[in-house]
């Protein structure tokens, strides 16, 4: 097959041209406290993300390792709220319902994209590679969104990069945590670890035991995930440790369902944990609660029944 005229490289360029231009905003802004640290961690993040294919791996750990300096030191955070000189509700009353439209556009272009653009050919080369549509669906769906977001209200784009960068600068490092949390559940299931967790189920739970296998997977899918923080990193690991060779193999389980039930197994642990920052711990800090917790104290009594849902699920689905 012949190399495709597009790759991710486009979407990874897009994505560090963002996150250099909130860098630089973050340098411009002599009212924040904290802006050459902003501006460091934010554009540092984008050359990285922009250059990665060309970037020495020598440079790249480099890179990483000053990151985590620049987080683990406080050297960002946030800077004072500044006035974007919108008059919001009067702008909400005046555009209606067509606000949603921006937010619609990106599903129903992903989607037409993830299914269209395989197709296409130019000359003898295919435009995309067709595992890749559907992240480049998406991309093109975030260019055309913002493109009719500031066709329809009018706003300048510095506006975009300014609320970019106060949302960033809200969450902080915690922004990261989706991506290093599922490549690090990659490098889990490269060293082995599922491997381990195949072998000490097996030393515990009988083989013959199908319900317990089912609880067993399920339990480590929402407990692993508390442990990492993110649903993806677990799943990797607990699935080729536990799901396939137990269940799929072991038991004939339907991995189509198995692996979307353990997904939902996993989201129940997001609900439970501090480690998912960007879920239970951002949010108290955007809406200034004082118990640090509260996010995750209001949704165990969600959590629980959910993942019992999910164990009789993938005991009535899965397994045949």
């Amino acid at each position: 097959m012949s190399a495709p005229w597009l790759s991710l490289t486009v979407a990874y360029v897009l994505i560090g041209a963002g996150f250099v231009g909130v860098g630089l905003a973050s340098a411009l802004d002599t009212a924040h406290p904290r802006r050459w640290g902003n501006a460091a961690f934010w554009g540092l993040l984008g050359v990285l993300v922009a250059g990665a294919d060309w970037l020495p791996a020598a440079v790249t750990g480099a890179a990483v390792l000053l990151l985590a300096l620049l987080a683990g030191f406080g050297a960002i955070g946030r800077g004072p709220e500044r006035a974007t000189g919108v008059d919001t509700e009067a702008e909400a009353a005046r555009l209606g319902h067509a606000l949603f439209r921006p937010a619609l556009l990106l599903p129903l272009v992903t989607v037409g994209a993830a299914l269209a653009l395989p197709s296409i050919t130019l000359g003898e080369r295919p435009l995309v590679d067709p595992k890749q549509a559907t992240l480049l669906g998406l991309t093109l769906a975030c260019v055309l969104a913002l493109a009719d977001a500031h066709r329809l209200t009018g706003a300048p784009p510095r506006l975009a990069l300014e609320q970019s960068r106060g949302l960033l600068d809200a969450i902080g490092w915690a922004a990261l945590l989706p991506l290093l949390l599922a490549v690090l559940g990659s490098v889990f299931t490269a060293a082995g670890v599922g491997d381990t967790l195949a072998g000490l189920v097996r030393a515990v739970v009988p083989a013959d035991s199908r319900f317990l296998l089912v609880l067993v997977y399920a339990l480590g899918m929402a407990g692993f995930t508390m442990i990492m923080g993110n649903a993806f990193a677990a799943f990797p690991v607990i699935t080729a440790g536990i799901g396939l060779p137990l269940l799929v193999e072991g038991h004939g389980a339907h991995a189509a369902p198995l692996a979307a039930i353990g997904m939902l197994a996993g989201y129940c642990g997001t609900l439970m944990t501090p480690m998912a920052a960007n879920f239970n711990i951002v949010p108290v800090a955007l809406l200034d609660l004082k118990d640090p917790y509260a996010v995750i104290r209001m949704q165990i009594g969600t959590a629980l029944p959910l993942l019992a849902v999910n164990v009789l699920l993938l005991w009535w689905l899965a397994l045949p």
